[in-house]
């Protein structure tokens, strides 16, 4: 399902600096923002940081916003170019290793243990993937976006964003197999295909409180 665009009075007030406007923006738009940075860099304490970062730059860029361009596309290149800016930065220094209690629980009522594992196993597999595709597939099976928003947000082409989310999803399913995991369900398409999202309802994460400004 693709992020709902915001009501054109509330965003072209937002632009004249309206913060009361803003929040609303901020408020509708920071849990997937927060979510799909989260995911990117495995630390919350940077993901908090980086998703207040994107919400100023998308204050300070809004004047120049045109009103033709859908707002979910622009607010996700926001937070595709900072989050590059800082995997650039941070690319020489190991990583911290992010206890799993640390990142977003996946919304599983009574599932048993073996699910359990597999969600873990999925997550381990998006995890290990290079950093493009893993911005497609999160943009896609985690945020929502179409396959033509996500090409405009990482201003690559349709077919190569087609091409990389069945390259991520086709890595993760082989990540699974080597694990002897088998969660996707059985589709008319090629197992290779199935999607991410099959394996468990997409974390729902409350970010912390931003400003509007």
């Amino acid at each position: 399902m693709s992020l709902p665009q915001p009501d054109h009075g509330v965003l072209r007030k937002a632009q004249r600096g309206d913060e009361r406007a803003f929040s609303i923006i901020v408020r509708a738009y920071q849990i997937p923002v927060y979510n799909y940075v989260l995911r990117m860099v495995g630390d919350r304490s940077l993901a908090e940081d980086l998703t207040q970062e994107v919400f100023l730059r998308v204050f300070q860029g809004l004047p120049r916003f045109s009103l033709r361009s859908k707002f979910t596309t622009w607010l996700f290149q926001v937070t595709k170019n900072r989050v590059l800016d800082e995997l650039r930065a941070t690319e020489r220094r190991p990583r911290a290793v992010v206890d799993l209690d640390d990142i977003p629980p996946l919304e599983v009522v009574d599932a048993p243990f073996e699910r359990l594992e597999a969600i873990d196993a999925v997550w381990r597999a998006v995890e290990r993937l290079s950093v493009d595709l893993k911005m497609a597939l999160l943009l896609r099976d985690v945020v929502g976006l179409s396959y033509g928003e996500i090409a405009e947000s990482l201003e690559v082409t349709l077919a190569t964003v087609k091409w990389r989310i069945w390259k991520a999803r086709e890595d993760v399913q082989l990540a699974l197999a080597r694990e002897g995991i088998e969660v996707f369900e059985e589709r008319e398409v090629p197992a290779a295909v199935a999607p991410v999202a099959a394996v468990a309802t997409v974390p729902v994460l409350a970010p912390p409180a931003l400003p509007a400004a």
